[in-house]
Parts: C-alpha cells; sequence; structure tokens
C-alpha cells in the first residue's frame, strides 16, 4: 500500500490537526462548566493569539462546534455557548457509573461500531485515514511513555464513526463521551487484569488491526477486528469484575 503523503495532503493534516485542538480545547471548557450556557465566547483574535493559528482555522473550529450544538454564533454580536440538549436516545453518559453499565455499553457498542467499521472501510476519505493514523500514532506516544491516552483513544473511534459518512454514528458516540473507553470510566486498582504496559500493548495492537483494515479499505477485515477489539473488552471487564467480587467475598 503507498502510504506516502501528498503536499496538499500534509497541508490539510496540519490544518485539521490545529482546528481539532481549538474544538477539544473548548468543547473541555464548556464540559467542565468554565464556559456556561450563554457565555460568549472569546474573539476569534483572541481566540487565535491562544492558539497560535489562523482565522481560518480558528472559523473551521467554530464551524464544527456549531454542528455539534455546542454554540451558536450571532452575526455582529459573537459567538454564545448553547444550552446543552438532553439526549434523545435516552442515553446519558454521566449515570455510566458501575461496571454493570459500562458492561451494557460495551454491547451496544460491538452492534453499532462493528458495522461503523464495515463503512469506514467502505466510504473513508484520504483526510480521514491520515487522521486515523494519527490518532492511532498519539496513543503509541502515550504507551511508550507508560500511559493510555483516553482522548486519543476516543477521538480514534468518533473518526471511525465519521468516516461512515452517517452522522447518526456520530451523534450516538458524542453522546457516550468518555464513557467510550471503560478505563475512563473505571479506573480501580481492583479491575486490573494485568500489568499496564501488556494491556495497553495488547489494545493498542487491537486498535492497529482494525487502523489498517481501513485504511486498506477491507470491510469486512474493519468488522471483525473491531469486534475483536470490543469484546476484548467486554471480556476483559467481565473478569475483572469476577475477579474483584471474589477478593471481596473472601474479605
Amino acid at each position: 500500500m503507498n502510504t506516502s503523503i501528498s503536499p496538499a495532503h500534509a497541508g490539510r493534516k496540519k490544518h485539521r490537526t490545529l482546528a481539532q485542538g481549538v474544538i477539544e480545547d473548548i468543547n473541555e471548557r464548556i464540559r467542565q462548566s468554565l464556559l456556561k450556557p450563554g457565555d460568549k465566547l472569546p474573539t476569534e483574535s483572541a481566540i487565535m493569539e491562544q492558539h497560535g493559528v489562523s482565522r481560518t482555522v480558528v472559523r473551521e473550529a467554530i464551524s464544527h462546534l456549531q454542528a455539534a450544538g455546542l454554540v451558536q454564533t450571532r452575526h455582529g454580536i459573537g459567538t454564545f455557548v448553547l444550552e446543552r440538549q438532553p439526549s434523545s436516545l435516552g442515553i446519558d453518559a454521566d449515570s455510566i457509573v458501575t461496571v454493570r453499565d459500562v458492561l451494557a455499553i460495551l454491547e451496544l457498542r460491538i452492534s453499532m461500531e462493528t458495522e461503523a467499521a464495515w463503512l469506514a472501510a467502505s466510504r473513508r476519505s484520504d483526510a480521514q485515514a491520515i487522521a486515523l493514523g494519527e490518532a492511532l500514532a498519539d496513543m503509541g506516544r502515550a504507551m511508550e511513555q507508560g500511559r493510555a491516552s483516553v482522548e486519543a483513544d476516543v477521538r480514534f473511534h468518533r473518526l471511525v464513526a465519521e468516516a461512515t459518512g452517517n452522522r447518526y454514528f456520530v451523534e450516538m458516540l458524542g453522546q457516550l463521551g468518555n464513557a467510550l473507553i471503560p478505563r475512563a470510566r473505571l479506573n480501580t486498582p481492583g479491575l486490573q487484569l494485568e500489568r499496564p504496559a501488556d494491556y495497553l500493548d495488547r489494545v493498542n495492537r487491537e486498535h492497529e488491526d482494525i487502523c489498517s483494515a481501513i485504511l486498506r479499505r477491507d470491510p469486512e477485515a474493519a468488522r471483525a477486528a473491531m469486534r475483536t477489539h470490543l469484546s476484548n473488552s467486554r471480556e476483559r471487564l467481565r473478569l475483572a469484575q469476577q475477579r474483584l467480587e471474589a477478593n471481596l467475598g473472601q474479605a
């Protein structure tokens, strides 16, 4: 497979990465209520200075936030944070707190994301392939530092959803937020079955299999790799829960 990147693609890659950084920063501020409904975002010039990006990058980021229903621009006045709308699917990420909850979400994701991977391998663009590779590389760098990158992991799965070209996949994953990643919800030492380094290596190899299948446009392999990854996550969590309950029973 030819993995060379043309200068034009390299420019789009950098542009997309810069805009994503602005999006993630503003989204995180909204999530943490540092920016509340009705608050006005900083001016374009202020965001440009803060992030060291161009006006085009800022406008692209704002456009994405508008599409996600997080902000609204009033021409001549500014851009304001919108009231968070209740989940149309009845999924409240804040209610996903127990092992049982996370296992149930994994079952939902197995049903949904395996088909998303199939579609992504069939429909992904070159730019989306590059973005998937970036997320995978970020996870790899975090692993080399002995840590997990929940942000990169979540981004990887959302990019797969985006590559389907079906906005409903994106919306459903967006409602789950960081609950997509079990370890982001259940950071409990008693739930660890293996050494963190071994776990991260295993998970990253699973992501590599998904990415590879999507890059080579192999829908069946992408579907199988995603099913393997999510099924393994469910099984790891189920076994860890059993061990924890056994230990508590012996206490």
